[in-house]
């Protein structure tokens, strides 16, 4: 069955130095754009992280400090890359959990705030662990009967999280066909920013995640709130802090 899109849906992976979403740079990036009429757009280059790659990460994704020395930083990248994901929905493989966090933080670091509010969420991996619990590799496998070469090469991941989706609309009814209904099914109505470190209780409040506060409002202990501003935590969490923060001041 065919996805019914109203605007672009921007397919997207990256390689990192590490998991630490406030901590951890991108070295690689490879963006997917389908557009409403079919046509595809992919774009897919190297990031100087600014740091030295860990041994561990380059054997992931064999991406070395010398590959990405002569690469532009982030920073340099961010206006265009924000305006090719611009007026666009998101998708991605584990994205809600990583990539997209990885991407509010370096987009931050440069005074642009990301995702745009209206936009929609796809994560390929939550329709494929509601319905079959595996990895992309076993994703590929299960639903096209391949084998993924090149796994955590940035282009060859986004390709293939764009064919287990395509195979996810032919297989499954009740997972929707139009953006909205997609997002809404690889989203939780309890999570609140993208590190997970707030959520919303029964009664839809904004509260705590973590800590000694765990389970309580942010309003009932806005002190909280501004230390985990002063603190190392990843700026998708600040963000929705500042907001509350801000509506409760008048």
């Amino acid at each position: 069955m065919e996805l019914t899109l109203k605007r672009p849906l921007v397919f997207f992976d990256l390689e990192t130095t590490g998991m630490d979403v406030a901590k951890d740079r991108i070295v690689q990036i490879s963006v997917l754009k389908v557009h409403p009429d079919g046509r595809e757009e992919v774009k897919t280059r190297l990031i100087n992280p600014g740091m030295p790659i860990p041994l561990p990460a380059t054997a992931v994704h064999h991406i070395t400090d010398a590959q990405v020395a002569n690469e532009p930083k982030f920073g340099a990248l961010a206006r265009a890359l924000a305006e090719f994901f611009h007026d666009a929905d998101i998708a991605g493989f584990n994205s809600n959990r990583f990539d997209i966090p990885i991407l509010v933080e370096e987009f931050g670091r440069c005074g642009i705030a990301f995702p745009e509010p209206e936009t929609k969420l796809i994560d390929v991996q939550v329709i494929y662990h509601r319905k079959e619990e595996r990895t992309l590799a076993a994703a590929y496998k299960f639903y096209c009967s391949k084998t993924l070469e090149g796994a955590h090469d940035a282009e060859a991941d986004v390709r293939a999280t764009l064919e287990v989706f395509r195979e996810q609309l032919e297989r499954y009814d009740d997972i929707g066909r139009t953006i909205d209904e997609l997002h809404r099914y690889s989203n939780s109505d309890t999570i609140v920013d993208f590190a997970r470190k707030l959520m919303r209780n029964d009664r839809g409040e904004i509260v705590y995640a973590i800590g000694k506060n765990k389970g309580k409002r942010v309003l009932d202990d806005p002190g909280y709130a501004e230390w985990m501003l002063t603190g190392d935590f990843p700026e998708s969490t600040k963000q929705v802090l500042r907001q509350i923060l801000a509506k409760s001041q008048g």
